[in-house]
């Protein structure tokens, strides 16, 4: 049949592309009853002359409270934006917005990193453990930065925190040190290093995002030669949901090597591009688009 098939010789409702440029099917919209009322259609067991429709049973029903989520996705209308290495825009001003939360997030890189108080403390065990805790409450950066718990006492976080802590700290008396644990083989590159400390990082609690951003605060820092390889993309997080849309795929290998390849085309480092895609697909999130972003992205994303 004409119109099954897409230009890659695709079924079209399969192509990860063409399927992504179809206009979106119409909206239905669904009648949600509320807690104790009673729809009276005409018809079966309704009244046609205005009377009152009476139930013909005698068991008690139950009314079924349906709530209907939706989630509002803050897109730009469609102006003929087109790009291979970002499928998924379709308007200049989502790239432009994309190239400024870009730019910030390599500024946030810059020596001391994002947890510049850290880099400020001689002892690298407790600068290890308060980076430790910044990431794992990032909410709470300021109560940990003033009050500095010493490393391995009880920091007074919330309760709902204490199982993470524990099993950080479970995790690095095993390894022996925060310094042993972070640092690893010698022998390991700063990426290699990266990928097999957020392996091992993976404590109950302690999400992709929180693991993320340690290591790569902590690479800023200087306190351990850490470089970030891929994006490691496990959950879907603010990064990664970002990267599906951007991306245009939800599978994994895939996104990571689409990743891979946009990040090089605009000359960011991973860890850049991790963050600026939080920030960018995150409604609310600022970003300042009145500094010019970086030359790469720029080109990149193929705006003046």
């Amino acid at each position: 049949m004409p119109g099954m098939f897409c230009r890659h010789n695709r079924p079209t409702n399969k192509c990860a592309i063409c399927s992504n440029e179809q206009e979106p099917p119409p909206i239905k919209y669904v009648t949600v009853r509320k807690p104790g009322t009673t729809s009276s259609p005409r018809g079966r067991g309704a009244s046609t002359s205005g009377g009152t429709a009476k139930s013909t049973s005698s068991r008690s029903t139950k009314t079924n409270t349906n709530r209907l989520v939706t989630r509002k996705l803050t897109r730009a209308a469609d102006d003929g934006y087109r790009n291979p290495l970002a499928p998924g825009l379709k308007a200049t001003a989502d790239a432009e917005r994309l190239a400024g939360a870009l730019t910030q997030a390599v500024a946030r890189l810059e020596p001391p990193g994002p947890y510049a108080f850290v880099a400020e403390i001689e002892d690298p065990e407790q600068a290890t453990w308060l980076a430790f805790l910044a990431a794992l409450a990032p909410d709470l950066r300021e109560q940990i930065e003033t009050a500095q718990p010493a490393w391995g006492e009880d920091p007074q976080l919330p309760q709902s925190l204490t199982k993470t802590i524990d099993a950080y700290k479970a995790w690095v008396e095993r390894q022996g040190s925060q310094d042993e644990a972070f640092t690893g083989e010698p022998s390991w590159t700063p990426e290699r290093r990266f990928d097999r400390v957020f392996e091992r990082l993976n404590l109950p609690g302690f999400t992709r995002a929180a693991r993320f951003d340690l290591l790569t605060g902590l690479g800023s820092a200087g306190l351990y030669p850490l470089e970030a390889g891929q994006v490691q993309f496990v959950e879907d997080d603010a990064t990664t949901l970002a990267a599906k849309r951007l991306l245009v795929s939800g599978d994994r290998m895939l996104l990571e090597r689409r990743a891979k390849d946009f990040a090089e085309a605009a000359e960011l480092p991973i860890a850049a591009l991790d963050h600026g895609l939080a920030v960018w697909g995150t409604p609310g999130e600022h970003v300042d688009l009145t500094v010019d972003p970086l030359p790469g992205v720029a080109s990149a994303l193929r705006i003046g």
